[in-house]
């Protein structure tokens, strides 16, 4: 049976190249990629004991916000706190996690050795209670069930945000004295805060995207396609043991920061703006560079050098305390003041997002950030880890971003990967 896959600028350009014929895989043989070497050793999976101490920190939180349980269904927060990897489908599987006692399991009958050969590798062990639904019943007459066993039949219940709509609308109706509210200040009050080890695995992959990127930069040619290539870029990924993907946006396409369709082919002195990252251990990266095959215009290189000077404008200004708004107003004050403003003019996105084990997840370094109604001015803390990519968007000539991935210490914030120097030495070397 066939699992959903959702679409994502990420697949999407996997299936352009994939469309292409394989051709763009004649290049991947190059010097800077056959010398790559395999640091695959490097990754330290996340022990159970310090899922055990989520799972101890969510409760903490869901008494402050007067949670009786939450409900995770698949995706990252189901594998932050439990260890299972588990997608979405149509087919309810939720782990459900109330603020005193152990977490239970609801899982379609016929995926139950599945969903325990998953569960026991996890912190819960063997002693995961599962409760189990088949095809001819409501899986929410199930979790109705199971909660009103716990006691949770008249709870105020937090649905991950991830969660469908269709799932949490199912437990509500069926748990009628329950009160459905958003999770998200469990789940987001923990993840957001990031352990040595989530650190650890996120310096690795970001190490790694930075030395595909080089790899496959030292490597390109004129008259490449951008499937050609992300043909390198996966490539010098698949050398350094680990999955990742790249984005590329050729001269005018780099003036849309998520690019363009239509086909490019990179020809000297034109604009290329790769970005995307990869996964170590379920921990993304996300890094931009902007480089020209060639010589680039005075006008592309004063673009470059401020959004350079925002990016450090916006890596000052993040510290415990301030508030996620201050940093973009940070970056987008540098940016209008070098005659591309006013607002989003040709800055058109968010100066950052926070990233961990989802891309994009909370928070989000931006004007208006929300975990709940009325709950504005997020304040950074230490170990939170941000993006931290300005840009500058031309149409119909180019675009420019930089963005390496951020980590607020204690006093100060520093980038996991150094800054881009320039348009013609991306790398610093």
């Amino acid at each position: 049976m066939t699992q959903t896959r959702i679409l994502t600028r990420r697949s999407l350009m996997q299936s352009a190249l994939l469309a292409a014929g394989g051709t763009a895989l004649a290049f991947a043989e190059t010097p800077a990629i056959t010398a790559l070497k395999n640091r695959r050793a490097e990754a330290r999976p996340i022990p159970n004991d310090e899922r055990l101490a989520r799972v101890e920190r969510a409760q903490q939180l869901m008494r402050e916000n007067h949670l009786g349980a939450i409900v995770l269904g698949g995706g990252t927060s189901l594998f932050y706190f439990s260890g299972v990897r588990w997608g979405v489908s149509e087919r309810l599987l939720v782990m459900v996690l109330p603020a005193q006692g152990e977490p239970f399991f609801i899982t379609p009958a016929f995926e139950k050795d599945r969903a325990l050969e998953l569960i026991n590798e996890g912190p819960f062990g063997q002693s995961a209670h599962i409760f189990t639904w088949e095809e001819d019943v409501s899986p929410y007459t199930v979790v109705a069930m199971a909660m009103k066993e716990r006691g949770l039949a008249t709870a105020r219940v937090g649905m991950e945000e991830r969660n469908p709509f269709v799932f949490a609308s199912g437990i509500g109706q069926a748990l009628p004295g329950a009160t459905i509210l958003s999770a998200t200040a469990v789940t987001a009050g923990c993840r957001m805060i990031k352990s040595a080890n989530e650190i650890a695995l996120m310096r690795l992959a970001n190490s790694v995207t930075l030395q595909a990127y080089e790899a496959a930069w030292k490597s390109l040619k004129d008259g490449m396609t951008q499937q050609d290539f992300d043909a390198l870029i996966t490539a010098a990924y698949g050398k350094l043991g680990f999955r990742g993907e790249a984005s590329v946006f050729v001269g005018e396409g780099s003036a849309l920061p998520h690019g363009s369709r239509k086909p490019q082919v990179i020809r000297e002195n034109s604009i290329v703006l790769i970005d995307d990252g990869c996964t170590v251990e379920g921990y993304q990266s996300d890094i931009s560079r902007t480089f020209v095959l060639g010589k680039p215009t005075d006008k592309m290189k004063r673009v470059f050098d401020i959004v350079h000077q925002a990016q450090s404008a916006a890596l000052a200004a993040a510290r415990p305390g301030v508030t996620c708004e201050a940093v973009d107003a940070a970056a987008r004050k540098v940016i209008s003041d070098g005659g591309y403003g006013p607002g989003y003019k040709y800055f058109t996105h968010r100066v950052g997002h926070g990233i961990g084990l989802d891309g994009h997840e909370w928070p989000y370094l931006t004007a208006v950030n929300t975990l709940q109604d009325g709950n504005h001015g997020i304040a950074l803390a230490a170990n939170m880890t941000f993006s931290d990519e300005p840009g500058i968007y031309i149409p119909g000539e180019f675009g420019i971003r930089l963005e390496d991935d951020m980590h607020i210490l204690e006093n100060g914030a520093e980038l996991f990967t150094p800054q881009s120097p320039s348009l013609e030495d991306p790398f610093g070397k």
